[in-house]
């Protein structure tokens, strides 16, 4: 069942420790198949390097297995409750990353300071509250964080990111970038106060980036 999406998801889950975004088993991504809308999703508490199509577990919207050997992921409702909430989602990570987390850890966004986050995220990458792991709990906090914002991932406080995309390989990618903006953000400040970019000018980046740039 969805062989080709769980082989996806494979080599996705490698990027995570490949861009140093997870240790050990912490972290996960899943996809939902637009045409079925089953959700195929990391196995609990399997390491990356162990991960095959057959230890993929597929899932419904409401979280109940379909086809797997495995338990699903202790993060699977909320992936689940923002799949429900998010049509336009057919992929999603959620990382400990560790700067962006350093940010989460002080409940604070990431601040939108350099012209590759403007094309990314479109301003700052929000922080919403906290809440606690296992129930659908953490999916409300992203999607309530996310409304109405054109950032594709966003922080929970004292927990980590969570970020998504219209394809499992584009939340891959928002990640990363989160983590990378998070870097810069972090070792601005120490410098001191960044410089800020003008809305209008965020605008247009992020416009440009979203449809103009690259083939």
């Amino acid at each position: 069942m969805l062989e080709k999406l769980k082989e996806e998801l494979v080599h996705l889950h490698l990027e995570l420790p490949a861009n140093n975004l997870v240790a050990w088993t912490s972290g996960n991504v899943s996809a939902r198949d637009p045409e079925t809308n089953l959700v195929v999703i990391k196995p609990s508490g399997i390491k990356f390097p162990d991960l095959t199509a057959e230890s993929m577990v597929v899932v419904d919207l409401d979280g109940n297995i379909v086809e797997g050997e495995y338990k699903a992921s202790s993060d699977t409702a909320s992936h689940c409750y923002i799949y429900r909430h998010m049509p336009e989602v057919n992929g999603i990570v959620h990382t400990h990353s560790r700067y962006a987390t350093a940010f989460a850890t002080h409940g604070r966004s990431i601040p939108c300071i350099t012209t590759a986050m403007s094309d990314e995220f479109g301003g700052d990458i929000p922080c919403g509250g906290f809440a606690l792991i296992g129930g659908e709990e953490i999916g409300q906090v992203v999607v309530e964080t996310l409304n109405g914002r054109r950032s594709p991932a966003c922080l929970l406080q004292s927990h980590g990111v969570f970020a998504m995309g219209a394809t499992a390989e584009k939340a891959v990618k928002a990640a990363v970038m989160t983590e990378d903006n998070a870097a810069i953000a972090w070792a601005s400040l120490l410098l001191g106060t960044p410089l800020s970019i003008a809305a209008a000018d965020i605008d247009k980046l992020h416009d440009r980036y979203q449809n103009v740039y690259g083939q």
